[in-house]
């Protein structure tokens, strides 16, 4: 009764008035592949039409019908409502999934959705080929709207909620240890960085374009590629058209969506030394570069250097797509040796910048985590010394060390229990935690049984496991598990 009691303090009818706003956002998104389908005369139309009328509906009814008593959002209302936010979207997300022509059942539908929204692009369809150009559509925009964020893009278009706890979702949503406001407001600093992503959206599917993929194909790859989701509209990915100029345009854009984005902000209006003097950046291209010399070598050790474009397109594009999460495909990396495939799961699990859309730790904890094993190696040989970790010339608190230390520690330990969880269903040890590795990390390759037929292999249970781990990965594990503890439900 008393945790009851103290539930009743949370802005439970502003919350619910909030996810009515966004689900009215999310149904005028349905329309984009509404109006794909009908200019490709497809019958799976009347399924966006009436999937987006009952989201379109229900916001209404949640906007117009309930009347919070006061519309301010304290911190505990910005972590449940951002995660609430992921899983509704997601409910809503894949009632087009159930109803179309290819229809998938409930367990299928919201991992895929999941999997759309978290930028992760593990999929369940064991071919895309055969999809309708609206369902295709409809999985890249997913990745779109996640890729930034859907709080990010609501503050973005409801300034309102400048006042009404935009800070704490800013906050649970956006990537990263520390976040900065670019813009005196934070609906100043969402469309800053929702236009930049937009603009950099439209660049890569005019650039695309002119080369062998038609429009629709370069719409989607590139709301795929800047969101570094890695929905593609065909099975082989982008190895299916063969080019390199494809290789060359996807792989630059791929870089930019792993770099954070206030920096890309900064670069955008002629600051471009805040790239060269920011320690992550440095570190992102460094490991890039360094990763790349590592593939050249074990790509001539295994006699695998054919063409210039072995040792340059291709190992630099199997790179970019790893770190940044998108999780693209251009050529079998496998044959390059096992020694590449351990430096694959190392970029996996570091990502690259925060602030940025990709998956992963993140190199920024990396560079804590070094900078503080450092300090600590030092003080066993000078017990007395005095050593701080600096960031970008600045000091650090203790605090946020002790904070990073603690979610790389919380990130490992939800990747084994993900694996040991999974492995209760019969799903072989080695695929089970390399998927749940792959889901918290938001990239999405499977392999064995599920590299080639996408997750549909899985049982429904490991499908909801690794929806919930995907959605703790997108939100950086804290914004989920802060819900489950008795100390954000108490006074």
């Amino acid at each position: 009764m008393g945790i009851f009691s103290n539930t009743q303090r949370i802005n439970i009818p502003m919350l619910l008035r909030v996810l009515g706003w966004l689900l009215i956002i999310e149904a005028m998104f349905m329309v984009v592949p509404l109006i794909t389908c009908l200019l490709y005369k497809e019958s799976d139309y009347l399924v966006f039409l009436c999937t987006a009328g009952v989201t379109l509906l229900s916001g209404l009814l949640m906007t117009c019908c309930i009347r919070p008593r006061h519309t301010s959002m304290a911190k505990r209302e910005g972590f449940l409502l951002t995660a609430l936010v992921w899983v509704v979207f997601s409910l809503f997300g894949m009632l087009p999934f159930m109803f179309c022509s290819t229809p998938l059942d409930i367990s299928d539908a919201f991992f895929e959705t999941m999997s759309g929204f978290s930028t992760t692009g593990a999929t369940v369809y064991p071919s895309v080929d055969i999809l309708s150009h609206g369902i295709n559509m409809w999985r890249c925009l997913t990745q779109w709207l996640g890729g930034m964020g859907i709080i990010l893009f609501t503050l973005a278009v409801l300034p309102m909620l400048n006042h009404s706890g935009g800070m704490q979702m800013f906050n649970a949503e956006v990537t990263g240890i520390t976040h900065e406001k670019l813009r005196p407001r934070i609906s100043q600093t969402a469309k800053s960085l929702w236009m930049i992503y937009f603009v950099l959206t439209v660049i890569i599917c005019f650039l695309l374009w002119l080369g062998p993929m038609d429009f629709f194909d370069s719409l989607c790859h590139a709301l795929s590629t800047m969101s570094t989701g890695g929905f593609s509209t065909r099975n082989n990915s982008i190895a299916y058209w063969d080019s390199n100029y494809i290789k060359i345009v996807v792989t630059v854009f791929m870089f930019l969506g792993g770099v954070n984005f206030a920096l890309i902000f900064r670069a955008w209006h002629g600051d471009f030394k805040s790239l060269t003097r920011n320690d992550t950046f440095m570190a992102y291209v460094k490991i890039v570069f360094l990763a790349y010399i590592f593939f050249v070598i074990a790509i001539f050790a295994n006699g695998e250097a054919h063409t210039v474009v072995d040792v340059t397109i291709d190992p630099l594009f199997q790179i970019i797509t790893t770190i940044s999460s998108t999780g693209l495909t251009a050529s079998n990396f496998e044959k390059w040796g096992p020694f590449v495939i351990s430096i694959t799961f190392i970029l996996m699990f570091f990502g690259a910048c925060a602030g940025s859309t990709s998956g992963g730790a993140k190199i920024d904890r990396l560079l804590f985590l070094l900078k503080n094993t450092n300090n600590e190696l030092y003080r066993s040989v000078h017990p007395n010394a005095i050593r701080s970790v600096r960031i970008n010339g600045n000091i650090i608190s203790p605090d946020i060390v002790e904070k990073v230390i603690a979610f790389l520690c919380i990130y490992v330990m939800i990747i084994s229990v993900g694996g040991i969880v999974l492995t209760a269903f019969g799903i072989p040890i080695i695929d089970a935690f390399f998927n749940s590795f792959s889901c918290v990390s938001n990239i999405g390759l499977g392999i064995d049984s599920q590299s080639t037929g996408g997750f549909a292999m899985l049982p429904d249970a490991g499908k909801w496991i690794l929806s919930f781990l995907m959605l703790t990965g997108r939100l950086e594990i804290f914004t989920v598990l802060i819900i489950f503890t008795p100390a954000f439900w108490s006074k």
